[in-house]
């Protein structure tokens, strides 16, 4: 079996990282794949592992800006999966053109959720996620199998769409391993002062549904009572959000002693990142799965977790958890996880417990194991007599 990944408009964050670890933990001989080809752009193909069955491909046309990106996915895409494959799977969720049989992922919750259609409202933003939920609904219509991320994302979004796929399967995200270390000793209360905070670490691009402006007005309310902690901010973000969330910060902390935003770091410097850090916020409303969280977990942090969307599914009792929207939780939520030694030490334990059930290796096999069923009753549907 040859299999086609159309990842022309995956170009940054978790589903770049989805699949490069996927591909990396994929055993092609054990599930029969002959050959899989990756469309993408130069940068995408980049992140991905070097195989002697993987073959990267980047169309001219995928070189160049945006409108021959999508003249390149609308017109040339079938032609291109014609001549190469067997079966195409399409990580963007977003296909419309006639090749079967296709397996489309459900990763991007966004244009589903009621409250961020409401939050946009007749924005641009808004139009544009509308658009995304009229091509998306359409191409899991039409999909031979959808794979959603978790049975929470699942359900919200087949009830925004009013129908189930024809079929489909859940398949979770995995860990890497070089995130998982042995939980640090947890301090006493009493050693956190404001030369040495208890330090919070939340990483996350800036948009509206992660809500980092709750997540600084939560600390800055605890450090205008004198608890002594510390919010590091790590993500991208368009000039005007990071401008927003700076001027939010400089709000509650004048002299950014405190709570500081450090924009866009490596993802290879990540591990740094979680060494320095006391415990782990994760404020999104909105998330198919959560790859950031299993990463922090691993790494023995104790959790701070939004209670929405699909994260209880993905983090288990392994958080303390609090309302998004609202600072109050949260401010709640960290003092609990401060002044409570006992607690620190078994969130940390069941973290990393917990993100020891994820791994990239059952990710992939479930993954192309669900494809090749697709393949093989496609096969048969076209060898049965009509």
């Amino acid at each position: 079996m040859v299999t086609a990944i159309d990842a022309s408009n995956i170009r940054a964050g978790g589903g770049i990282t989805h699949l490069a670890e996927c591909l990396g933990a994929l055993d092609a001989m054990e599930l029969g794949l002959k050959r899989v080809v990756v469309f993408g752009g130069l940068e995408t193909l980049a992140r991905l592992p070097e195989r002697g069955w993987l073959e990267k491909n980047c169309p001219p046309m995928l070189r160049q800006g945006a409108a021959a990106r999508f003249w390149w996915r609308q017109f040339e895409l079938t032609r291109a999966v014609s001549d190469s494959a067997d079966v195409l799977l399409v990580p963007g969720g977003s296909y419309s053109g006639s090749f079967r049989p296709y397996v489309a992922f459900a990763q991007n919750l966004l244009p589903f959720d009621a409250y961020e259609k409401a939050r946009e409202g007749f924005t641009l933003k808004g139009a544009r996620r509308r658009l995304l939920s009229w091509m998306q609904t359409r191409t899991f219509r039409r999909a031979d199998g959808v794979i959603y991320m978790t049975g929470i994302s699942q359900a919200q979004i087949e009830r925004s769409m009013g129908f189930g796929a024809m079929r489909s399967r859940v398949v979770h995200h995995g860990t890497n391993p070089r995130f998982f270390r042995a939980s640090r000793p947890a301090r006493p209360n009493s050693e956190y002062t404001p030369e040495k905070p208890f330090r919070l670490l939340y990483l996350s691009i800036l948009e509206p549904y992660k809500h980092q402006d709750v997540v600084v007005d939560a600390v800055g309310s605890l450090l205008q009572k004198g608890v002594p902690v510390a919010l590091d901010l790590v993500g991208p973000g368009n000039p005007q959000d990071q401008r927003e969330i700076n001027t939010r910060i400089r709000r509650w902390d004048p002299a950014e002693g405190f709570i500081k935003y450090h924009g866009m770091i490596p993802y290879e410097a990540l591990n740094e990142v979680y060494e320095k850090a006391d415990a782990f916020i994760f404020a999104s409303s909105c998330e198919t799965f959560g790859i950031i969280l299993l990463e922090a977990m691993a790494g023995g942090l104790p959790v701070i977790c939004s209670h929405r969307s699909a994260m209880p599914e993905v983090v288990g009792n392994a958080a303390v958890y609090f309302d998004p929207l609202h600072a109050g939780s949260l401010a709640g939520a960290i003092r609990r996880v401060l002044e409570d030694i006992g607690l620190r030490r078994t969130l940390a334990f069941q973290a990393r417990h917990q993100a020891e059930q994820f791994t990239w290796e059952k990710c992939a096999r479930e993954t192309f194991g669900f494809v090749r069923e697709i393949h093989e009753a496609h096969q048969r549907r076209a060898a049965t007599p009509t």
